[in-house]
């Protein structure tokens, strides 16, 4: 397997995106923003399809629109504060709206349909450039700002109190989500990418008892999973995206059962 430069590719992205994805979900969950990856990724949809029909790059159209939408949802969140789930639903929406009718005039059917469910193994050189270096920012990002992204998890109005920049931190973070949703979009698919952030912190918090065991956790099932997928989809001949998400869910289905028998033993 690991002879071939393509599987080569596909585990080191495959490794990254299983890191950095649930690392940012951790925040995402905790503050209960969980639909922002459905979002960005269906944001990300017309993106690709508006790049796709003017004859640009689809990865730079989900960027794009990656960003307008993380900027659409922090935009909406101040305005509707004690309702900001209402934020990741509208724009949601209206990426799926847009996605919806572009997707007709793409002369191209397969190559968007191929952004929809990810192409991992077809990741070029450049490609995989641009990920490792999405991946390392948005490490770095949450390395550095732990401290503002652990108290705005929990209350926005004490981290305030506490001196943090509220306002730019969120802008600051739902850029990076973004930017990691739109690179992963080409990778392990826009319909798959919200599933990686959410079910790898899900598994987490059945077993971390601090936001560093949680972070730790859910970046460890996302390298597992997300790896672990990739070999499986190889010999079993499956779609990797698909994979890698069923692998998380079956982790934690485990994860909850070996939780409860270690409750009930005790």
């Amino acid at each position: 397997m690991l002879e071939y430069v393509f599987m080569q590719r596909s585990l080191l992205v495959g490794a990254l995106l299983g890191v950095v994805i649930p690392l940012v979900g951790v925040t995402v969950v905790l503050r209960r923003l969980s639909m922002i990856g459905d979002a960005l990724s269906h944001t990300s949809l017309a993106g690709v399809a508006g790049g796709l029909v003017a004859g640009v790059s689809p990865v730079a159209g989900a960027v794009v629109a990656c960003l307008a939408g993380a900027l659409c949802i922090e935009g909406l969140r101040r305005r509707f504060r004690e309702q900001s789930e209402l934020a990741v639903a509208i724009v949601m929406a209206t990426g799926i709206g847009l996605a919806g009718v572009l997707s007709g005039f793409v002369p191209n059917a397969a190559n968007f349909s191929s952004f929809m469910f990810g192409s991992i193994l077809t990741v070029s050189q450049g490609e995989t450039v641009g990920i490792v270096v999405v991946s390392v920012l948005a490490t770095a990002f949450c390395l550095l700002a732990r401290r503002e992204l652990f108290l705005m998890s929990f209350d926005e109005r004490q981290a305030r109190t506490l001196g943090v920049p509220v306002g730019a931190a969120n802008v600051a973070f739902v850029l990076v989500v973004a930017l990691v949703v739109a690179v992963a979009s080409r990778t392990v698919g826009s319909l798959i990418v919200s599933s990686m952030m959410v079910v790898p912190v899900a598994c987490a918090l059945q077993l971390a008892r601090s936001w560093r065991q949680t972070c730790i956790i859910s970046s460890a099932v996302g390298f597992v999973t997300t790896t672990g997928g990739l070999v499986v989809s190889y010999y079993a001949g499956l779609k990797p995206g698909g994979t890698i998400v069923l692998l998380a869910v079956v982790l934690l289905l485990v994860t909850m059962g070996v939780r409860r028998l270690l409750g009930l033993g005790r």
